[in-house]
């Protein structure tokens, strides 16, 4: 598979917040809400920083052999483990939930770039070991963002009334049938067999979503040594008990974000994440917020109610009830993990930037937080259209009409700037000016004020004389919005919207190692890969 790459700043892309942009760009502003830069220095500080933290090394590795007991583990994921019990083992880590068959393209994206951050730093840092872990956020009940994928722009929905945990569900008929709708799409290109085949060996009716996820992640990157984290684990909850318990008493973690929160800029217009509580209730197929109100704990939309004496020897005898949300989430990870960098989206670094001081008040060291890559892949096809066009494929992050108008005034026969006619205008104003301020100074502000009025007018008769123009290349503008909607489904990034099945139905394991190839490190730039 041959491909061209191509880095752009995420600024051209006109997709990414201000807040992204300037962490990106290191900007001061934000550096108190971090703790090291994203750099190979950065990273070298977070592991001196990691080793005063302790990690239980034993419980790791004893739960990951647990986990992978029933798994065709690869050569590279048992080495990997094994060197997760050495002190100069570390790991690189990105999160996400259990989308149902991997949801959008971001959640391999991400994957890829832990796993080719630690072979970077395994060349920079040969006396340390690296391992690539995928920390699934199976607990999460947020079903309608989970629930769905877009096979070529299309969306397609789970029709199931299950509820409670996305990774706790389990794999139904109704999960199967939204299968083989797609399948068809899928099989006709030259690997679409072989990723339904892997698909239908994974996504089995006996599965849970996790478990299933757990396979589907395990067959596509087993391989490359990634090693996948499931936390909704008796165990590893138990290691989690003290920072669940001062939430219960102290409400701690909010008190921090509120604080932080209120010190960023004014221009972010931050929300604080999370809630007063931050913490869930996980009972057989719900997952419900715990609320405080005086000195009972209830458990919302349920009769579910609990004393302080009784929360606190129901945590210390189940554990696994409780589920840490998007505040105490990373820190229940960073707690499990000896993790010197997090790879996560826009939103995971924005919610990471207000988590600082909450790790600070649960012993927790916190990681160099790395901006994932995002990618545009462009297919040969596509790429000849828009040379036809006359674009190039970065030019097309832009606006359809802005675009358009420059095709026209590129392409049009007829003269549509009125750049010289302003510039003589204003010439002409600028001499009257000193005549009429001859007469009276005031005359000169009345002046500027007709000359206001004439650029205005002329500038709406070129946009006038524009979209006349534009009328003459409706067939170039046909083009350019099918263009569009090809290489930016739903008006939107490709990587937010589409699934990764049909790139690897047509190019198979070649589309996952152009991927990696292309994978930068602790670079944060927009790649475009263009085939050839």
């Amino acid at each position: 598979m041959n491909i061209k790459a191509e880095h752009i700043s995420y600024n051209d892309t006109e997709n990414f917040s201000k807040l992204i942009l300037d962490y990106i760009q290191g900007d001061e502003k934000l550096q108190p809400f971090y703790k090291h830069p994203v750099s190979i220095e950065g990273i070298k500080e977070a592991i001196e920083k990691r080793k005063s933290f302790p990690t239980n090394r034993k419980l790791l590795v004893d739960t990951l052999h647990k986990h992978y007991k029933s798994e065709n583990s690869t050569v590279k994921q048992q080495h990997n483990i094994k060197q997760l019990g050495n002190t100069n083992c570390f790991t690189i880590t990105t999160a996400h939930q259990p989308n149902i068959f991997t949801g959008p393209l971001y959640f391999i994206y991400k994957i890829l770039h832990a796993i080719k951050l630690c072979e970077t730093l395994k060349l920079d840092m040969p006396e340390n070991h690296f391992v690539p872990m995928f920390y699934m956020g199976s607990e999460d009940a947020d079903f309608d963002e989970l629930g769905h994928v877009y096979i070529n722009a299309n969306k397609h929905q789970w029709q199931t009334n299950q509820t409670g945990a996305v990774g706790r569900m389990k794999i139904d008929k109704a999960l199967i049938k939204m299968l083989n709708g797609f399948e068809g799409e899928i099989s006709v290109h030259s690997y679409g067999a072989e990723i339904v085949n892997k698909m239908n060996a994974c996504y089995t009716e006996e599965n849970t979503i996790e478990q299933a996820t757990f396979k589907f992640v395990n067959i596509l990157f087993g391989e490359y040594g990634l090693i996948v984290l499931l936390p909704d684990d008796a165990e590893y909850k138990r290691a989690f008990v003290p920072v669940v318990e001062k939430e219960l008493l102290t409400q701690f973690s909010s008190k921090n974000v509120k604080d932080t929160v209120s010190k960023f800029p004014a221009m972010y217009k931050m929300q604080p994440a999370g809630r007063e509580l931050n913490l869930f209730y996980l009972n057989k197929n719900r997952r419900d917020r715990i609320v405080k109100l005086d000195n009972c704990f209830t458990v919302k939309d349920t009769d579910i109610s609990f004393t302080e004496v009784e929360i606190l020897q129901q945590l210390k005898s189940n554990p696994e009830r409780f589920s840490p949300n998007v505040v105490l989430r990373p820190v229940f990870q960073e707690m499990l993990l000896p993790n010197v960098a997090f790879v996560g989206g826009g939103s995971e670094i924005t919610y990471w930037l207000q988590l600082q001081t909450v790790f600070e008040e649960s012993n927790v060291s916190f990681p160099v937080l790395v901006m994932r890559n995002s990618f545009l892949f462009v297919e040969k096809k596509y790429a000849k259209k828009a040379e036809a066009l006359g674009f190039s494929i970065a030019n097309l992050f832009k606006l359809n009409q802005d675009l358009l108008y420059e095709l026209v005034k590129r392409e049009s026969a007829v003269q549509l700037s009125l750049q010289k006619e302003k510039q003589f205008l204003h010439t002409f104003y600028a001499a009257l000016k000193i005549t009429a301020g001859i007469v009276d100074k005031t005359l000169q502000i009345h002046t500027q004020v007709l000359e206001n009025q004439a650029l205005k007018k002329i500038e709406a008769l070129e946009k006038k004389m524009l979209r006349a123009e534009k009328k003459k290349f409706e067939v170039q503008e046909q083009q350019l919005q099918k263009l569009k909607s090809h290489l930016f489904p739903h008006n939107n990034l490709q990587e937010r919207i589409e699934n990764f099945l049909p790139f690897y139905a047509k190019w198979g394991e070649g589309y996952l190692n152009a991927m990696y190839i292309n994978s930068l490190g602790v670079e944060q730039k927009f790649v475009i890969l263009e085939e050839l």
